[in-house]
């Protein structure tokens, strides 16, 4: 899998998206880091799911190489209506999502929308429901473009801040962060003050606890961008078929720090 993928049209939009596997849909939904597409965010785990899914990976309107109408305004229903356009234009009547960070919190608005499009839903290091946002996170997306600034985010989203030493890795993130027209849309999403955008991005409680579809909540103990006392477990205490999985030794990037052993309880929780 390269970064190079596919592209379709969703809701007006040419979106481009990966695609790989046979068998259940599969829907992943990447966060919102800066330079994040659905390759860096999925890249890892692409081609274990595949083996047993038809997995398809979207470039959120905004991110990525899907492309970016002059005329947008970004918000929740600018990308809920994208994805959702996303899932009529590929032919996805019934779909398991994953979602990751701000994609977990679009995947429980569209349980909450339209709960027929959905069969289980997998959250890991998701926000969803209101609380008071992190330094950190605050840091995430008020990120500008800089070496320095990309090596300090890859120290906070892992719990193992030895991956900011990976000069390399450090390297890949910031290209992608500025890429032409990347930082333009980015800047634009999330402008200060931002506590605003945890709670637009967030569902009330009475509508949680109306979600009736199964949902596994991952978190990794030591997020510090998302903290699991504020959002995952406050959210399994509300969704009435929710269960949630903590990694210990893990920051924000599940998928990335525990890629083997969130695989796995992904394919047990869709298996059932």
């Amino acid at each position: 899998m390269s970064d190079q993928g596919k592209f379709v049209t969703a809701g007006g939009i040419h979106t481009h998206y990966h695609e790989s596997g046979e068998g259940e849909p599969l829907l992943l939904i990447h966060g919102s880091g800066p330079g994040v597409s659905a390759w860096a965010n999925w890249r890892l785990v692409f081609p274990i799911l595949s083996e047993k899914y038809h997995l398809y990976a979207p470039d959120v309107v905004g991110f990525g190489y899907t492309e970016r109408p002059h005329d947008i305004s970004y918000s929740v229903d600018t990308w809920v209506n994208h994805l959702i356009s996303f899932m009529e234009a590929k032919g996805l009547e019934k779909v398991s999502i994953i979602g990751n960070s701000m994609g977990g919190a679009l995947a429980l608005q569209i349980a909450q929308r339209r709960p027929d499009l959905v069969r289980k839903l997998v959250l890991m290091g998701s926000v969803g429901i209101e609380f008071p946002i992190t330094d950190e996170l605050d840091a995430v997306w008020g990120y500008t473009p800089s070496f320095e600034n990309m090596k300090n985010l890859v120290a906070t989203f892992s719990s193992n801040s030895s991956l900011a030493d990976n000069d390399d890795l450090v390297q890949l993130r910031y290209q992608a962060s500025i890429q032409e027209g990347f930082q333009e849309s980015y800047a634009a999403m999330f402008p200060a003050p931002r506590q605003r955008h945890v709670n637009a991005l967030a569902l009330t409680e009475e509508k949680l606890r109306k979600i009736d579809c199964p949902v596994l909540l991952i978190h990794g103990r030591e997020d510090r961008i998302i903290p699991l006392e504020y959002t995952s477990w406050r959210i399994s205490q509300l969704i009435p078929e929710a269960e949630l999985h903590v990694f210990s030794q893990c920051g924000h990037w599940t998928q990335i720090e525990k890629t083997k052993p969130f695989t796995n309880l992904v394919s047990e929780f869709l298996s059932r």
